[in-house]
């Protein structure tokens, strides 16, 4: 499984997230950190909707 990370890690790999595409439906996601721990997966449609709200500011910075 290849994974990519998100674009708000920055330039020092930060403390952030990884997604894994290529999964129909579904997005699985991990912590950056812990690239050997568990992941989660989640409905495309319920990402794509957290995505947004990401993007539309919705959540504070850093958290």
């Amino acid at each position: 499984m290849t994974w990519r990370k998100s674009s708000y890690s920055g330039d020092d790999g930060g403390d952030c997230i990884e997604v894994a595409p290529g999964f129909p439906g579904l997005v699985p996601v991990r912590d950056s950190k812990d690239p050997s721990g568990p992941a989660l997966v989640f409905p495309a449609t319920a990402w794509q909707s957290f995505v947004a709200g990401v993007r539309a500011g919705e959540f504070p910075a850093g958290c």
